[in-house]
């Protein structure tokens, strides 16, 4: 019953997450999250003057529900590639199922899910409309806290390409912008993938 709706999840358009985000999330950072910590813990260290609930905070609760169903849905077919006669064997050597799960399913299927992990982030990276809906994307400020609006990379470069050739030196600033989050994209995929071969070191 859970995996069909994972897998609609999975594929539904970023741009009708930026809207739920906006309708649901939003409302729910500003009503009750922020006025939460504003009252009930004056000492919290992240707050912040801005009442709108277009936040960094909102951004990433934005993402992070974006790509959990894109992981779940691929952590799901390497767990379905693991033969079923090695579950078998460990129920019949006295195993209970969660032991099976535990000692065998899920260490036999580690970096696959490591990697379902890191397409998944992969992806909320370069992330650009959903990002650009709820995150406030506020210029000439830099956030001191979660509660504050932020300008991320793809969003930057969505919003300002057009305007890159009226303006001097703007194209270089953008491009500049593309070749950061270049950088930033191929580190965390080598960083990645070199926690894979580690993995896979370790169990040959």
């Amino acid at each position: 019953m859970v995996r069909p709706v994972i897998d609609l999840l999975a594929g539904i358009s970023p741009v009708i997450y930026g809207v739920w985000g906006v309708v649901a999330i939003v409302p729910l950072v500003r009503d009750y999250l922020m006025p939460f910590l504003s009252e009930k813990m004056p000492f919290f260290p992240f707050a912040s003057d801005n009442y709108t609930g277009f936040t960094a905070l909102t951004g990433g609760i934005v993402l992070a529900i974006m790509v959990c169903p894109v992981m779940i849905s691929i952590m799901g077919e390497v767990i379905k590639t693991i033969p079923f006669e090695i579950r078998e064997a460990s129920l019949a050597l006295g195993a209970t199922k969660w032991q099976t799960v535990k000692s065998v399913i899920l260490k036999k299927a580690w970096p696959g899910i490591i990697a379902a992990m890191i397409l998944g982030l992969s992806r909320s990276l370069g992330e650009t409309i959903a990002v650009v809906m709820v995150a406030g994307c506020a210029l000439n400020t830099f956030p001191k806290s979660i509660f504050d609006p932020v300008y991320p990379l793809p969003a930057l470069i969505a919003n300002t390409y057009g305007e890159m050739m009226s303006v001097p030196l703007y194209d270089a600033a953008v491009l500049m912008a593309a070749f950061i989050l270049l950088i930033v994209s191929i580190l965390f995929n080598i960083a990645g993938w070199g926690i894979l071969l580690r993995l896979e070191r370790k169990e040959s």
